[in-house]
C-alpha cells in the first residue's frame, strides 16, 4: 500500500511542476476559515502579456508567482463544500471569472483538497 501511495505522490509532484498557461480571467488564492468551517477563494484580475506572464492591470508590473504581493481582490467567494464553491464560481457568476478549462479543473481539485483539510482538521496549502 505504501508503494502505491508513493507512486501516486510522485505522479502528482511531477505534474505539479509542468508548464501551464495562465488564465487571462485572473487567479484565485484559496484558504480556509476553520472556525467558520468555510473555504474561501479570493479572485484577482490580471492581464497576460505576450511572454505569458501575469501583469497587474493597475500597475503594469509582473505579478511574481512565488512572492507575497499586496493586491486588491475583485471578489471573494466562500462555501461549505467544494461543490458549493464550484457552483458559485462557475454557474452563478456570468460570465465566469475562469476562462480556461484547465484552470477550472485545477480549481476543482484544489477545492476538494481544501474541503478534505477542513473536514479532517489538516493544514491546507494551495498547490
Amino acid at each position: 500500500m505504501d508503494l502505491i501511495v508513493e507512486n501516486l505522490a510522485a505522479i502528482d509532484d511531477k505534474l505539479s511542476h509542468r508548464h501551464i498557461d495562465l488564465d487571462p480571467g485572473g487567479y484565485f488564492i484559496i484558504y480556509l476559515d476553520k472556525d467558520a468551517r468555510l473555504i474561501y477563494a479570493k479572485h484577482f484580475t490580471n492581464v497576460i502579456d505576450d511572454r505569458g506572464l501575469a501583469i497587474d492591470p493597475e500597475t503594469g508590473k509582473v505579478i511574481p508567482a512565488r512572492e507575497k504581493v499586496e493586491r486588491t481582490y475583485t471578489t471573494v467567494f466562500s462555501a461549505r463544500t467544494a461543490k458549493e464553491l464550484c457552483v458559485k464560481i462557475f454557474e452563478e457568476i456570468q460570465p465566469s471569472p475562469v476562462t480556461q478549462l484547465d484552470h477550472a479543473a485545477y480549481l476543482g481539485r484544489e477545492f476538494v483538497r481544501a474541503e478534505v483539510a477542513l473536514i479532517t482538521g489538516q493544514e491546507y496549502v494551495q498547490d
